[in-house]
Parts: C-alpha cells; sequence; structure tokens
C-alpha cells in the first residue's frame, strides 16, 4: 500500500497569496538554528525546520516577523517588497548556558518526564469515557508552478564524427502547464468518529477520488498518521515509531527546551526531540508543545528524514471543563529527501540528489522532483460523554452504501477552505481521462493479475494451473479460473482441467457458488474434484496461497494419491475478524505408490472417506472495514491463528475409518526501523483413531535421496525442512516451530545485492501403531528433529543460494549427508 502512495510524491511547496521562506543561522558559528519560532504580523506562527529553514504562506500580506531561540536575542524582519528570502543570524545572549540543569537534569528532560507522569490524565482517550466527532479530509497530489521552470531544453543524445545529436526535450514544459491548471490526483473524505470502550470507530459518510467513480478502498484505509500523540507507538505512513512520550522514551530520544509560546492563550514549552541513534534509520525527531499548567501536549510536528522526508503535524484546542487539549487539525506530507541512489517503482524510477562532492555537477531537476503529497483533516461537531452505543464496534472503518454518490452540496457544507480553480479542474478533467484511457479497466486488470488471475471477459484465468511440474506427473499442463463480478456478483462457476505428461491421465475440478450474505461475504457452494495430493500434507483450508509464478517445493514429490470427491461448503467471514470454512465432503482415496493401510487386520489399498469439517483463520489485533462489497483486511497485525477440525462420519455414505484431526498454526512478524524482520512459525496436528498415511503429518520435507551433495541440490521452499528426505517421518500427532530473522540487503556490486536470512526449525513427533502401515519405511519423530541454515536470497536477478544443516538426535552418521544446497528465486513484482 505504501508503494502505492509513493507513486505521488515530492518536494512540497505551498500555494497561497503571500510566500516567504528563509533560514536562520547561529551569527559566529554559522550553524544552523533548528525549529526557531517565527511569527508574524497577522498572527501566523511557525518554526524552522531541522535545517534551519522555514516558509510561510499567507493570504494577506506579511509586513513583518519575529525570529526567536531559546538563549539567542530575539529579532524584528521588517519584508521589504520584492525580497521574499531571507538569510537571518541570531546572536547569543551574553549570559546563555548549553544547558540549564535542575536537581541534575536539564529543563528539557524534567519537562517530558512530568508529562509522561501525566499522560493518562491529558489523553482524551482516558480521560473521557466516550467522544464523537467528524473529520473532513482533503489529500492532493500536486507541485506548484512557479517553481518549475518552462523552459523546452535540448537533450544530448549521441556523438558524430560530423558532431552531436541533440533532442528537444519538452516535459518540464509541460509538466509546468499541466500543474498550473490542475492538480495530479485529489480525494475527500468526510467521517463519523466515535470512540467507546478503548475503540476509536471511523464511519465513511461520504468520499470520492479524482478519476475514479469507485474510490480505492486501500487508499480509504491507509493511514497516514496516528490519530492519537499519547499511543506508545507512534505511526507515521504505515511505520510505528517509539513515541517520544512513550514510558520507556527518555532511553531513546534526546530533548532540548527551544522556547516558550502561546497557543490558545495558554503557556507551553517548545521541546525539541531526536532519536539518539547515529545509524541510517534515526527515527522521528519533532517538537512538542507542553502545556506548562497541566503538562499536556498542545501541539505536536513529527518529522522523518530519508528517502523521504515525511511530516505529521497535530494541533489541538483547549477544553477548560475537562482541563485537556482536544485534536482539531491534522496535516501530514511528503517531500524529497536526499539520497544517492534512485529507487524503482512499478517500473518508473524516481532519481534522488545526494550530498554529492563539489567536483561533480548535480543532475538536472526533473518533474518528479517538485511534486508533494499533502493531506490535511480538520475535526469538528466534538461531542463529549455521551453514551451513545457503537455498531458493529469490530470494524476499524466502516462505509456507507451510499459514500460513494454525494453531490455537491454536501462537499460544500463541510469544506473548511475555498477551493481554487485548479481544484475543480482536477476533478473534471481527471475523471474525463479516467474514461478516455479506461483507467477502471486497467485498475480492474492490475487487481487481478497480482492475485494471480488473467481476466478475459467475465473469466478469470488462473494463471497457477497452467504449467508445474513434479516428480509423478512430470510436467502438468492445464486450464482453469473462476467467473467474475463482471457476469454475476452473487454467483460463480470455477473450475480447472490438467493433464500430466508422465503419468498420462487428465485430471481436474467443478464447482459453483452463490452469495447469500453481501455484507459477511458468504458463499455457500459445491463443487467435483477428480485429481491427486501429497501424502500426509497439512493444509488449511481457509489460507489463501500467495501467487507465485513457481512453487518450488512439489517439484520433486513421488508420492501422491488419487482422491474423487463430492463437497458442498459454506465460506463467511460472519464472526468478528474471522473467516471460516464450513464442509461436508465424500472421497474415494487410491494412493499412487506401494501402500496398504491394516487397521484391525482390515486391510485396505484404497478407501472411502466421509467427514465433516470446519477451517478457520482469526485475526484478533488486525483492523478491518466494511464496506458494501464485503470485508477487507486494512491493517495486518500479529500473532494470526489457524484452526482446524476434521470429523470423520460413522458409515454415513460408506466411510470406511472413524478418526478425528486437530490442526493449529499461528504466525509472529515483527518489523524493525532498519528494515531487518523476525518471523516465527508454531504448527502442530494431532489424529486420533485410525489415519491412513496419506491423511497423517509428515512436516513438510524438500530434500531428495541422492548420493552427493550436489546430486541434492534444488530450488528451497518458504517453510519446509530442507534436509528432511521426502518419506522419511510420518506422524498422527506432531509440533514444529520456526524462527526466522532476514537482514537488510547489502550492497556488494551495482547489481549484487544479496538478503541474509537465518533460519532455524524444529520438529517433535510420534505415531501410534505404526505396524498398520505397510509398505513404506520410516522413521518417527519422537527424539526431535533439529535443522538450522542461511540463506543468501537475491544475489543476482532474484536468484539466492541457501544451505542448512541437519544437527541432533536424528542427525545422520555422514558428515555430508546431513548438509543441504539450495537454490533460491525471487520474482519482484514491484507490487
Amino acid at each position: 500500500m505504501k508503494h502505492f502512495l509513493l507513486l505521488f510524491l515530492f518536494s512540497i511547496s505551498l500555494q497561497a497569496q503571500f510566500h516567504i521562506s528563509g533560514i536562520v543561522k547561529e551569527s559566529g558559528s554559522n550553524k544552523t538554528l533548528p525549529f526557531a519560532t517565527i511569527s508574524t504580523n497577522n498572527g501566523i506562527n511557525s518554526i524552522s525546520d531541522v535545517d534551519g529553514k522555514f516558509e510561510i504562506n499567507s493570504k494577506t500580506t506579511i509586513v513583518s516577523f519575529t525570529v526567536s531561540y531559546i538563549g539567542y536575542n530575539k529579532i524584528k524582519v521588517e519584508v521589504q517588497k520584492n525580497k521574499l528570502f531571507f538569510n537571518l543570524k541570531l546572536t547569543p545572549k551574553t549570559d546563555r548556558l548549553n544547558e540549564i540543569i535542575i536537581s541534575n537534569e536539564n529543563t528539557a528532560l524534567s519537562i517530558i518526564k512530568k508529562t509522561i507522569a501525566l499522560k493518562n490524565n491529558n489523553d482524551p482517550q482516558k480521560r473521557l469515557s466516550n467522544f464523537a466527532f467528524k473529520n473532513y479530509n482533503k489529500l492532493i497530489v500536486s507541485a506548484n508552478p512557479d517553481s518549475i521552470s518552462g523552459q523546452i531544453d535540448s537533450v544530448f543524445v549521441r556523438k558524430y564524427k560530423q558532431g552531436a545529436l541533440y533532442k528537444i526535450n519538452s516535459t518540464n514544459y509541460k509538466f509546468k502547464n499541466t500543474v498550473s491548471k490542475r492538480h495530479l490526483f485529489q480525494t475527500e473524505k468526510v467521517s463519523q468518529h466515535q470512540f467507546s470502550n478503548n475503540q476509536l470507530k471511523e464511519t465513511i459518510l461520504g468520499t470520492k477520488m479524482a478519476g475514479l467513480k469507485q474510490p480505492l478502498y486501500e487508499i480509504i484505509a491507509f493511514n497516514l498518521q496516528s490519530f492519537s500523540i499519547y499511543d506508545p507507538k507512534y505511526e507515521l505512513f504505515e511505520t510505528k515509531y517509539n513515541s517520544p512520550i512513550a514510558d520507556d522514551a527518555v532511553k531513546e530520544y534526546n530533548y532540548k527546551l527551544l522556547d516558550t509560546v502561546a497557543i490558545n492563550g495558554r503557556s507551553s514549552y517548545m521541546i525539541y526531540f531526536k532519536n539518539k541513534k547515529k545509524s541510517k534509520a534515526k527515527g522521528l525527531e519533532g517538537v512538542l508543545y507542553i502545556d506548562q499548567n497541566n503538562f499536556a501536549v498542545s501541539k505536536a510536528i513529527m518529522r522523518i528524514r530519508g528517502l523521504l522526508n515525511i511530516s505529521g503535524t497535530h494541533e489541538f484546542e483547549y477544553l477548560p471543563e475537562e482541563n485537556i487539549w482536544f485534536p482539531v487539525h491534522k496535516t501530514f506530507q511528503i517531500i524529497k529527501g536526499h539520497n544517492d541512489d534512485d529507487i524503482n517503482i512499478f517500473g518508473g524510477t524516481i532519481q534522488f540528489d545526494g550530498d554529492i562532492e563539489q567536483d561533480f555537477k548535480s543532475r538536472k531537476k526533473q518533474p518528479s522532483d517538485y511534486i508533494y503529497l499533502r493531506s490535511e483533516n480538520h475535526i469538528f461537531d466534538i461531542q463529549k460523554n455521551k453514551n451513545t452505543p457503537i455498531e458493529n464496534p469490530y470494524f476499524t472503518v466502516e462505509i456507507n452504501k451510499n459514500a460513494f454518490d454525494k453531490d455537491e452540496s454536501f462537499w460544500e457544507q463541510y469544506r473548511k477552505d475555498s477551493i481554487d480553480i485548479r481544484f475543480k479542474k482536477t476533478y473534471s478533467e481527471l475523471d474525463s481521462i479516467a474514461i478516455k484511457k479506461k483507467f477502471a479497466n486497467r485498475l480492474f486488470f492490475g487487481k487481478k493479475i497480482i492475485n494471480g488471475y488473467l481476466p478475459i471477459g467475465f473469466f478469470d484465468l488462473d494463471l497457477r494451473k497452467i504449467f508445474s511440474y513434479n516428480n509423478y506427473e512430470g510436467f502438468r499442463l492445464g486450464l482453469g479460473g473462476v467467473t467474475n463480478e463482471r457476469l454475476s456478483k452473487n454467483f460463480r462457476v470455477e473450475g480447472y482441467y490438467a493433464y500430466g505428461t508422465k503419468d498420462g491421465i487428465f485430471k481436474g475440478s467443478i464447482g459453483a457458488a452463490a452469495k447469500i450474505n453481501q455484507q459477511a461475504n458468504s458463499w455457500l457452494g459445491f463443487s467435483y474434484t477428480d485429481d491427486i495430493r501429497e501424502i500426509a500434507s497439512t493444509s488449511f483450508s481457509i489460507e489463501k496461497k500467495p501467487y507465485k509464478i513457481y512453487d518450488p517445493r512439489p517439484i520433486n514429490i513421488s508420492t501422491f494419491y488419487n482422491y474423487i470427491s463430492w463437497k458442498s461448503y459454506f465460506e463467511t467471514k460472519l464472526i468478528p475478524k474471522t473467516e471460516s470454512i464450513w464442509e461436508i465432503a465424500q472421497a474415494e482415496i487410491q494412493p499412487k505408490f506401494n501402500y496398504a493401510f491394516n487397521p484391525k487386520n482390515q486391510l485396505y489399498t484404497h478407501y472411502t472417506m466421509t467427514t465433516a469439517m470446519v477451517s478457520l483463520q482469526w485475526s484478533p489485533f488486525s483492523d478491518f472495514m466494511q464496506t458494501p462489497t464485503g470485508q477487507i483486511e486494512i491493517e495486518k497485525r500479529f500473532p494470526k491463528f489457524s484452526f482446524q477440525y476434521t470429523q470423520s462420519l460413522g458409515r454415513v455414505l460408506n466411510n470406511d475409518f472413524d478418526f478425528s484431526k486437530f490442526d493449529f498454526k499461528t504466525e509472529y512478524e515483527k518489523k524493525y526501523l532498519n528494515g531487518q524482520k523476525t518471523s516465527l512459525l508454531f504448527q502442530a496436528g494431532y489424529a486420533l483413531g485410525d489415519v491412513p498415511l496419506t491423511h497423517l503429518y509428515n512436516t513438510s520435507p524438500n530434500n531428495i535421496t541422492k548420493e552427493t551433495i550436489i546430486q541434492r541440490i534444488t530450488f528451497g521452499g518458504k517453510n519446509s525442512f530442507e534436509t528432511m528426505f521426502f518419506n522419511e517421518f510420518f506422524s498422527n500427532k506432531y509440533s514444529l516451530f520456526q524462527i526466522k530473522h532476514a537482514f537488510n540487503r547489502v550492497t556488494l556490486f551495482k547489481k549484487v545485492k544479496p538478503s541474509l536470512v537465518l533460519v532455524s526449525r524444529m520438529a517433535w513427533g510420534d505415531l501410534d501403531n505404526p505396524e498398520e502401515h505397510l509398505g513404506l519405511n520410516f522413521k518417527t519423530l519422537n527424539r526431535g528433529y533439529f535443522e538450522s541454515g542461511i540463506e543468501l536470497n537475491q544475489i543476482f536477478n532474484g536468484l539466492g543460494l541457501t544451505t542448512f544443516f541437519r544437527y541432533g538426535p536424528n542427525q545422520l552418521a555422514k558428515f555430508e549427508d546431513n548438509i543441504a544446497i539450495k537454490l533460491s528465486y525471487v520474482l519482484n513484482l514491484g507490487f
């Protein structure tokens, strides 16, 4: 989602009728003074940024302004005609001290500690039992045309003996002409927010996006910045940082008292904070305005500097009855950062000027250098302590059915500023362009492709069904897919047909389903399947497999069973934060390898299984959105839990065995600000009763039986045991644990940027009555299984190399037999 918004970037220049800018420095050392206070004659208050730079936009003429900085003499500057940039220098006061010491703590630190101690008393979400308000949001992607040169240039293309060839470049001219007439993109939204029982819910009353008849849900749900400044983790552009007023913040941040200012007639301290880290991932920095009386935050400016400069501003209104500050205005903006590397997004390149030596000439400015993104929120109609119940509180965001159909009169009553001609033209022109270029169709096509489908009219061709390979079928060629919403939003037909070049057998599936509940996205369906499946494999029916061009693990699998099944199912999201599938199936099973099952001295070489199954995935910590067309997980949080229970149905429909199966999986993922990531996986299963080998557990092996290490080199899997041989272990009860830690990619050469991942896996299991399973020689996991390895992924063009070592009680006698070397391949689609 973040990559989507990165298309709309950079260099912020705010339009206004009157504009001044400048830089504030210390007179003696010429050092810049970050976050100096600038106050104009017409009541505008601003501060310089971390580089001492400032800019002020005003609808009325600025006659003069003052600049102040704690420990320095205040100056007043008269604005002269035709002078819009000011290089200002402040002189230190003669009695200035580098630090003001109180009880061995500097003043800023003392203020911050009081703020942290009293934050529960000042946080509206802790002080007020419930509240509600409305919010108007406007997001614009644009550029200031006055900053862009409209000159038509000539570009050097090639040198010949007779001279050089130049080509006319009118990019800047065309871009300036475009942004002079309209913005590049814009969207508006009006929402009702309700807070109760420690939960904040947003109900979208109206929303529209330029160029899109139906706005993108992904953009609507995108969280640019935290609502509350008091959250322990402050979120800015989908990244969470430790808050400067978190309980442990003083260990992570340095603080400095800059000044004292008046906000809403109340005096506030200006506290500058900066992360102590010296690495590239510097984290948050900014300014907190702390009320001198109750030590509440009365204003906050949060900022990140890097490839992008991102900032969020929070403004508050003082509520005297409650003695708290309540948020009333938020802004978010992206400006272009400084870095030597260009970045590639969706096939396009965004270039960056880094810290370039004086001997080198900076590249010529491109249109993307001037683009900015700005989002603004105005909060109004605040209602406190009115105990109005929240409908469907388990949804973080809910969109009204008629939110996309609001007329201009609706928007006029909520817009806080008068709109200019560019704003008006953006809707009409982008809507016209979208129709002409069939943008809706392209968007529809792109979403399908990302999920592994090629839309052809009313049918989505499943790209996963076209080609695959395994040791039993050889090359598997096929066609399959499902009807899409262009045929019907409430009915679907799906199926596939495939042929194996090695086994010479056709196989396939056909099914249909009807939607019976729109809000819960509930479907009732049935299907018939005649296909093969890997023996003892564990799959959770509810889990949606991500689309991959290839799946490497099945390449080496030789042991499959054929199943002919009839199935009826019900899938739904009716249970809050849960997806589930309820299924009844009858299947004829025929092992395609030498195997017989002999429970209670009754031999089976093929058998019938009639089962009922429920499979569900619970995401209690994720945020969900209710849309007019269903539910969407808008923020994935961990841990997530998957459960599956399968029960045979006595002697119904000639069922041969009585058994029960319980399967469980949980995943956890933690991303760090420095780009590293830790992933944890725990999985377990327990089968009771008479269960044939085909439906037991093999804990996902991925090693072939060959003599040498070189002969065993194949492709690695995602969560498979790379040193465990196929059909080496079987269990009716097992548990496994995996931990992965991925480091940042390291640049060795221009095109060689490997990603290092450390992996450890372990499993335990056992098998009741192993003598009942005839035909295969195998072991059990009662002594445990352990392997660790290193993945060096994406060494060159997505290709990587991994090495794993097997150790512990099941270590093999020959040292080389415990080593597995695998190839890996990561295909970067740019999404």
